[in-house]
């Protein structure tokens, strides 16, 4: 975790979202309100965002992958 829960609660992230990626959701939070959530605006935040909770997912993926090759070793 790049930030704390108090700079997440500062933030307002509800509980859903303060993850792996949330260092890069509370920027873009910040944007889009200051865009008035125009869908043009905030591109590259936005991109950055997707692609971190992208690679978090597959991070999680082989995490698991493991884990059930480790428990069927075990059986």
């Amino acid at each position: 975790m790049k930030v704390t829960q108090k700079e997440m609660a500062e933030a307002r992230l509800p509980l859903a979202f303060r993850d792996y990626c949330a260092h890069l959701l509370i920027p873009l939070n910040r944007c889009r309100i200051k865009k008035l959530w125009m869908p043009w605006e905030c591109e590259e935040e936005r991109h950055a965002h997707e692609k971190c909770e992208y690679e978090d997912f597959l991070r999680r993926s082989r995490i698991m992958t493991k884990l059930k090759a480790a428990e069927k070793e075990a059986n």
